[in-house]
């Protein structure tokens, strides 16, 4: 399809091809823009002695701990299908998937977990949405939280992006997280572009997400075209708002 709409993933590298093929089954035209580069911290080793169950609230917490542990055999308690995948697909047996959010994890790990059977380990970033750890702690729970890799803000657009958005090629743009939000409305308005959003849409994960486009650092409105938001925070909820358009090619 050649005049198909053109949307633009604003994921990290890794996370990026993946939703990058959705889409093209989808029958859309698509641009990846990552907003944050993943930096893998080598230096840590968590130990999983006397721990009930790993906690991930992202693929990429599952990657970073991949890469320093080789332990496989603990039970994963993760915050959706993706995470949930990533720890499949990493060798973990026992994975089983909040479907939500922060608080949708800490709802699912107080229904499996015991206090009194050990800690639990959080492979994190440095910086995380939601506090699992205090959300859990009036419960009795102990959350080790590991910071095994961090994220890297995108210091501007590429010439690329800019260009499409300048030129009104791009029908929306995806957004996973409120701090990838922030990230991409700072380097729309360092490049002067707010107002090449009235042609685009804000497709956004969670209401945080929406929350985080709406305006800039300074309280001025991003005119987006329209904002959709997901039902749920995941990923079949977000596609659930881009149907398949007419002439999709088949997966």
């Amino acid at each position: 399809m050649t005049d198909a709409p053109t949307l633009l993933i604003t994921r990290p590298a890794d996370d990026a091809e993946p939703m990058r093929s959705l889409l093209r089954q989808r029958g859309y035209g698509v641009m990846v823009e990552p907003m944050l580069t993943v930096r893998w911290r080598t230096d840590r080793h968590p130990d999983p002695a006397e721990v009930q169950a790993l906690l991930f609230t992202s693929a990429n917490g599952v990657r970073a701990f991949a890469r320093c542990s080789d332990e496989r055999a603990l039970p994963v308690l993760a915050v959706g299908a993706a995470s949930a995948a990533a720890a499949r697909e990493a060798g973990f047996a026992a994975v089983e998937s909040a479907d939500g959010d922060v608080a949708d994890l800490a709802a699912l790990i107080r229904r499996r977990c015991d206090p009194a059977a050990g800690a639990l380990l959080h492979a994190a970033a440095s910086a995380v949405a939601g506090d699992l750890g205090g959300m859990l702690a009036a419960d009795g729970f102990t959350v080790r939280k590991e910071v095994l890799y961090e994220t890297v803000p995108a210091a501007a657009l590429s010439g690329e992006t800019a260009v499409a958005l300048r030129q009104g090629r791009i029908a929306g743009v995806t957004l996973m997280s409120p701090r990838t939000a922030r990230s991409f409305v700072a380097l729309l308005d360092a490049a002067g572009l707010l107002e090449a959003c009235r042609s685009a849409d804000m497709i956004g994960l969670s209401r945080a997400v929406d929350e985080a486009a709406a305006a800039t650092a300074d309280g001025r409105p991003v005119p987006w075209r329209e904002r959709r938001v997901a039902e749920r925070p995941d990923l079949d909820s977000l596609l659930d708002l881009l149907p398949p358009l007419a002439g999709a090619p088949r997966p």
